[in-house]
């Protein structure tokens, strides 16, 4: 019997997660005590914002629906180790649609992992490798939770860089974001020893460090962090301003598009959509990935993308030809 009301409401609440219906009597049997407790113990998760939902009957069930908030989930471990290693698997790479506020409850979720879990974690995590990997550099999931912790705390962070010329830095920043284009992350910050905001990639980011020391957020030149790492790619060599025509409507172009390459517009009366952005990386990744769209399209810009995109259609024509 659970006589400890905060452990029984615990348990409690782990068991009405389980998406199910759970009949009063089987919940004071797995508890341990009366209905009558039950029917008390269900009201303090209520008013803790939990919303258990009521059926009527003979033995009236329970269960726990979808609110107007999410309070605080309980996890048991393996469910803990699961989602842990989840996270991090998808952490490693600048996954589309995995953005800051996945590696924040990365960092989250592995603050308060008991230290067993966080064995279990990087045991199963070195065990296994993934089948398929993001586009991007491979990066250590610890850098992530580490950037995304002083980021959220207002935490200054040291680590070391190498620039795209191999040199090497050391550097104390005010981190602002982390940004994802889909095949990178950014660290959007405040470079304390130039004086100035700066990007780094993070692939090129070791050894991190949060000193503890806090500070006022400063605000940014742009209007945003993702605005901000677009301007200053558009300052980069490595960026191009590519413009591509799709004979298909933005509604079946838009899902098939990375968020980076921003929001396809409508043309010829909404039968066709063109796409304006600014990208980095190398023409033939960008060609590529314009391709496994598998949608009709025409580039008009850069004329560095338009003759990597009639090599690379020559080369696969070659490559289905006779031998």
């Amino acid at each position: 019997m659970t006589t400890d009301t905060p452990a029984r409401l615990l348990t409690l609440l782990s068991l009405l997660q389980t998406p199910r219906e759970w009949p009063g009597g089987e919940l004071a049997d797995r508890l341990g005590v009366s209905r009558r407790t039950v029917r008390r113990d269900i009201d303090r998760l209520r008013e803790l914002g939990y919303p258990v939902q009521a059926t009527m009957g003979a033995d009236g069930g329970y269960r726990l629906v979808a609110g107007k908030a999410m309070p605080p989930l309980v996890l048991d471990d393996e469910e803990a180790v699961a989602i842990a290693v989840g996270l991090r698997a998808g952490a490693g790479h600048a996954v589309e649609g995995l953005d800051e506020a996945s590696v924040r409850a990365l960092a989250k979720l592995e603050q308060v992992l008991p230290s067993r879990l966080r064995h279990r974690v990087a045991t199963l995590q070195s065990a296994t490798m993934p089948l398929t990997s993001g586009d991007g550099p491979s990066i250590a999931p610890e850098t992530l939770t580490v950037m995304a912790s002083t980021v959220a705390g207002h935490e200054r962070l040291r680590f070391a860089y190498r620039a795209a010329d191999g040199s090497e830095s050391r550097r104390v920043t005010e981190p602002y974001r982390l940004v994802s284009t889909g095949r990178r992350w950014y660290l959007v910050a405040y470079d304390l020893d130039r004086d100035d905001w700066r990007t780094f990639r993070v692939d090129r980011v070791s050894e991190p460090f949060a000193t503890g020391a806090r500070f006022a957020p400063r605000e940014l030149p742009a209007g945003d962090a993702v605005e901000y790492l677009r301007h200053s790619m558009q300052r980069r060599n490595d960026s191009y301003e590519i413009e591509v025509v799709f004979h298909a409507p933005v509604e079946a172009v838009a899902p098939l598009l990375p968020h980076w390459m921003g929001t396809p517009e409508a043309v010829d009366g909404g039968k066709s959509c063109v796409v304006r952005a600014t990208v980095s990386g190398s023409v033939e990744w960008i060609a590529v990935r314009l391709a496994t769209t598998g949608l009709e399209f025409r580039v008009r810009e850069p004329a560095e993308l338009v003759d990597c995109v009639r090599d690379l259609g020559a080369r696969l024509a070659r490559a289905t030809g006779p031998n």
